[in-house]
C-alpha cells in the first residue's frame, strides 16, 4: 500500500513539474522586450555599433484601468541610416524614400510572349512589413509573375587592378520565396550601355546573389570571362556551396550577402558575415578559365582492323567426346515412391454442385455454361489426387552447351582513342581577376513571389569600410530582430505546427525520463523485516551502517555486558524502597514475569540475529530494547 502511494505521489509531482516549467517559460516570454534584449546582449550590441542608448526608447502608452493586462508592446527603436565612410563606389540605403537615382527599364524581353515580355513589374521604396526598425526603408519588388528591371549608375567605374572587390547588400523574403531570384548584376562598362533598355542580355561582369526554384537553393557567383584570343565572353560559374542554404530563404529574416574577389584570384561568398563558399578563380570555376593545351583530333578515326577484345575463345580447344549437349537439365527421381492413400481416380478440382446457371446466360452469345471449379473435398485429407508423377531432380550428368574456354587475345591493342593534337584555341590567363570594368548595378528578376525587400547596397575595395557599413545597417537589424524573437517554447510550438511529428519527440523527451524515475523508485528492492519486528510494533528498524560502525557497535555491546552487574546492583538498591517492601509478594511475581519476558526477548533476539545474518542486514535495536535486554 505504501509503495503504491509513493508511486502515485511521484507521478503527480512529475506532471505538476512539467506543467509548472511550461507555465514559467510561457510567462517569461511575456516579459517586456527590454528585459529580453538585456538578456540577449542587444543593448550592448547597439552600444558597440556606436548608436548609444539614444536608439532605445522604452516609453509605453499608459493603459486604462479597465483594460485587461496583456503582453507589453515592443520598445520603439529609432533607426539611424548608415553613412558611407571611406573609399566606396556605390552606397544606397533608400532612406530618402525615393528612386531618384534609379532607372526603371522600359525595354521588352526578346524571344518571349508579348503578354509577359515587358519589364512592367512594380518597385516601391517602403518600410519592411513587421519591421523592428521604424523608418528603415528599402527597395521592394511588389509584383509577382512579372519581369522586373531597375538599375543605377556607380559614382565612378570600378576597375580591377590591385585592390579587391567587395559587393554586399541585404535581402529579406518577406512572403517566403517559391520560384525567383534576388541577385544583382554589375553591368559592364560599354559605350552603348543604356539603363533605359536594361534587359537580360545586357552585358554584365558579375552576377551574384540568392536564387531559388522548387527545392533548388542557389547562391550564384558568375562572372563573364573574355577569351584573349577570340574576344568572346563565356560565363564561369563558381562551385556550389557545401552549406545548407534553406534557412536563408524560409526564415523571413534579413540576411547580408557579401562577395569578396581578391587580386590573387581567391574569392569568398559570405552570408551574415559567415563564409559559405570560397575558392580560386583558376581552379574552382566551371567551365575552367583556361582550356586544355591538347585536344583529341576530330579528324582521327579508328582503323577497321583495330582489335579491342582483351579475351577471345581458344581456337585450339576441342569438345570432349563424352560431352553430351542433349542431356536434360532435370530428370525424374527414380527413387521416389507414390505415397500411401494417393487418390489416382479423383481429380484435383471438381465442378461446384451448388452453382446455378445465371438466368441471363445466352448460350449463343456466351457459349455453353459450365459450373465453376472448386477444390475436391476428398483431396484435402489425402496426400494428393490425380495421376501421380515422379518429382524432377537435377541431372548429375547435365553439362549444357559446350563453349571453348577464354584466353588472352594476342592481338589485343587496347581501347582506341583519337590522337592528341595541340589545341588551336589554347590560351593561358593567369589573372582572371582582371575582369571587364563595370559602372552600374542592376536588378533584372523574374519572381513568382512578391514583397522581396532589398536594402543597403554597397560596393567598395576596402574590407574594413564594408564591415563598418554592414555593422551600421544590417548589424542594427540583427540586434532588433534578435530582441524581438520569440522564446524557446514559442519556437518549439511553431516548429511543431510545421512538422507535427515533433510532438512525438517532445512527449518522449518529457515522458521517458519521468517514467524511468518512477520505475526506479517504485520497483526497488523492498527490505524484509525480521520476524521479531512483528511482535514489537514500536521498535522500527534502523538503516544499515558501514562495517566500521558494526565493529564499533559490537565493542559497545561488550562494554555494556561487562558493566551489567554493577548496573544490576544499583537497581537492586533502588528497588529496596519502603513501597516495594510492603508489596514484597507482588514484587516477586513481577520479577518472575520480567524474567520470563527477558527470556522471550532473548529468544526473539536470537531469531532476529539469525535472519539478519541470512539477509546481510544489520538491524539496530532501539534504546528501549537495550534496556530490556540489560534487565
Amino acid at each position: 500500500m505504501e509503495l503504491n502511494v509513493r508511486c502515485v505521489v511521484l507521478l503527480a509531482v512529475g506532471l505538476c513539474s512539467t506543467l509548472l516549467l511550461t507555465t514559467v517559460a510561457a510567462h517569461q516570454e511575456e516579459e517586456p522586450i527590454m528585459e529580453l534584449a538585456e538578456d540577449m546582449g542587444v543593448e550592448d550590441e547597439l552600444e558597440d555599433l556606436g548608436l548609444g542608448e539614444e536608439l532605445l526608447d522604452g516609453e509605453v502608452e499608459p493603459e486604462d484601468a479597465d483594460t485587461p493586462p496583456g503582453p507589453p508592446p515592443a520598445p520603439k527603436v529609432t533607426y539611424k541610416a548608415p553613412e558611407p565612410m571611406g573609399e566606396h563606389f556605390f552606397a544606397e540605403s533608400f532612406d530618402r524614400g525615393t528612386l531618384d537615382s534609379w532607372v526603371l527599364s522600359k525595354a521588352k524581353k526578346e524571344d518571349i510572349d508579348e503578354d509577359i515580355a515587358k519589364y512592367d513589374g512594380k518597385w516601391e521604396v517602403e518600410d519592411m512589413k513587421d519591421s523592428k526598425l521604424p523608418g528603415d526603408k528599402g527597395l521592394v519588388l511588389k509584383s509577382r509573375a512579372k519581369h522586373h528591371a531597375i538599375s543605377a549608375q556607380l559614382l565612378r567605374p570600378f576597375i580591377f587592378d590591385t585592390k579587391p572587390l567587395i559587393v554586399q547588400y541585404e535581402v529579406n523574403f518577406q512572403q517566403g520565396i517559391d520560384c525567383g531570384g534576388a541577385y544583382v548584376k554589375l553591368l559592364s562598362q560599354t559605350p552603348d550601355l543604356n539603363l533605359d533598355e536594361f534587359v537580360d542580355k545586357t552585358p554584365y561582369t558579375i552576377m551574384f546573389g540568392p536564387d531559388k526554384c522548387g527545392e533548388d537553393y542557389k547562391l550564384h557567383f558568375i562572372f563573364r570571362h573574355k577569351n584573349p584570343k577570340t574576344g568572346e565572353y563565356e560565363e564561369k560559374h563558381a562551385k556550389k556551396p557545401d552549406a545548407d542554404l534553406r534557412t536563408y530563404y524560409t526564415d523571413k529574416k534579413t540576411h547580408l550577402y557579401t562577395l569578396v574577389v581578391n587580386p590573387d584570384n581567391s574569392f569568398e561568398v559570405l552570408v551574415d558575415q559567415t563564409v559559405v563558399n570560397s575558392g580560386n578563380l583558376l581552379t574552382d570555376m566551371t567551365p575552367p578559365i583556361n582550356p586544355a593545351a591538347e585536344i583529341e583530333d576530330p579528324d582521327d578515326h579508328k582503323p577497321e582492323d583495330w582489335d579491342e577484345r582483351p579475351k577471345i575463345q581458344d581456337p585450339d580447344a576441342v569438345k570432349p567426346e563424352d560431352w553430351d549437349e542433349d542431356a536434360p537439365k532435370q530428370i525424374p527421381d527414380e527413387d521416389a515412391v507414390k505415397p500411401d492413400g494417393w487418390l489416382d481416380d479423383q481429380p484435383e478440382y471438381t465442378s461446384d454442385p451448388d452453382a446455378v446457371k445465371p438466368e441471363d446466360w445466352d448460350e449463343d452469345m456466351d457459349g455453353e455454361w459450365e459450373a465453376p471449379q472448386i477444390p475436391n473435398a476428398l483431396c484435402e485429407t489425402a496426400p494428393g489426387c490425380g495421376a501421380w508423377q515422379r518429382p524432377m531432380i537435377d541431372n548429375p550428368n547435365y553439362k549444357g552447351k559446350w563453349k571453348a574456354p577464354m584466353i588472352d587475345n594476342p592481338n589485343y591493342q587496347g581501347v582506341w582513342k583519337p590522337r592528341k593534337i595541340a589545341n588551336p584555341d589554347f590560351f593561358e590567363d593567369l589573372h582572371p581577376f582582371r575582369m571587364t570594368p563595370f559602372n552600374a548595378v542592376g536588378l533584372e528578376l523574374w519572381s513568382m513571389s512578391s514583397d522581396i525587400f532589398f536594402d543597403n547596397f554597397f560596393i567598395t575595395n576596402e574590407r574594413h569600410t564594408a564591415e563598418r557599413w554592414a555593422n551600421d545597417g544590417w548589424g542594427l537589424k540583427k540586434a532588433a530582430e534578435g530582441a524581438a524573437e520569440p522564446g524557446l517554447v514559442n519556437q518549439m510550438m511553431t516548429a511543431a505546427d510545421e512538422r507535427p511529428w515533433l510532438w512525438v519527440v517532445y512527449v518522449l523527451t518529457v515522458a521517458v525520463p519521468l517514467i524511468l524515475i518512477i520505475v526506479f523508485f517504485c520497483t526497488g528492492k523492498k527490505a524484509v523485516a525480521p520476524a521479531a519486528a512483528d511482535y514489537k510494533k514500536t521498535d522500527e528498524p534502523q538503516p544499515d551502517v558501514k562495517e566500521e560502525e558494526e565493529e564499533k557497535a559490537e565493542e559497545d555491546q561488550v562494554k555494556e555486558e561487562k558493566s551489567q552487574p554493577a548496573a544490576a546492583g544499583k537497581k537492586s538498591d533502588a528497588e529496596d524502597s519502603p513501597a516495594e517492601k510492603e508489596g514484597e509478594g507482588e514484587g516477586e511475581e513481577e520479577e518472575e514475569e520480567e524474567e520470563e519476558e527477558a527470556a522471550v526477548n532473548e529468544e526473539e533476539e536470537e531469531e532476529a540475529a539469525t535472519d539478519q545474518k541470512q539477509e546481510d542486514d544489520v538491524l539496530r535495536r532501539s534504546p528501549r530494547n537495550t534496556k530490556g535486554r540489560k534487565d
